[in-house]
């Protein structure tokens, strides 16, 4: 009854690493989907507003990025030493941490753009906005506190569903030894070891 899931091959309990593993895999994936909501939220919101070739040019954007095979350019971004590229962290463990919030929120933003794109499409022709514009108010002003409130509900349920998938995209990175390393648990390198 001490290791209720037994111990490793160094005699580590089982349990308390996957208890461990599942904070640093839900933060991870907290942060990375609240990153990728945040670059989306831009993007969907200028493109939803301005319209014509602002919103042709970030779509495009948008599509071409959503045709990236994700697992590949995951593991090719994530296998890239940051050390040879002249970036140096002192502290090693924080730095995979960092590097894997990065590069999904790299890739995972284009869900939410699209969403607030086609939200914005709608709220931008509502009388509350129109009449907003004709008393003078600024684009940004309009985006800021007429338009993104009223996106608030689409962003959270987005954002909410994409911090699952963030979790299994980390968890395979690590799997294959490209993600969280080894002293760190996480989901990911305790599957590694099972």
């Amino acid at each position: 009854m001490e290791h209720p899931l037994g111990t490793e091959e160094l005699g580590r309990d089982v349990l308390v690493r996957l208890l461990y593993g599942g904070r640093v895999s839900l933060m991870v994936g907290v942060a990375a989907a609240i990153s990728a909501a945040a670059i989306g939220v831009v993007i969907g919101l200028l493109a939803g507003y301005f319209g014509g070739w602002v919103d042709k040019l970030l779509m495009r954007f948008t599509d071409g990025v959503i045709s990236l095979p994700l697992l590949p350019l995951l593991i090719v971004l994530a296998a890239i030493d940051p050390e040879k590229l002249g970036f140096s962290a002192g502290n090693e463990t924080n730095m995979g941490l960092y590097r894997i919030i990065f590069i999904v929120a790299l890739v995972g933003w284009t869900t939410v753009a699209r969403l607030v794109r086609s939200t914005t499409l709608s709220l931008k022709q509502r009388p509350f906005v129109m009449a907003a514009h004709a008393q003078g108010a600024t684009p940004l002003r309009i985006m800021a506190v007429h338009i993104l409130p009223n996106l608030s509900s689409p962003i959270i349920v987005a954002t909410t569903l994409s911090a699952g998938n963030v979790i299994l995209l980390e968890s395979v990175l690590s799997f294959l030894g490209l993600g969280i390393q080894p002293p760190v648990p996480s989901w990911g390198n305790l599957l590694t070891n099972a």
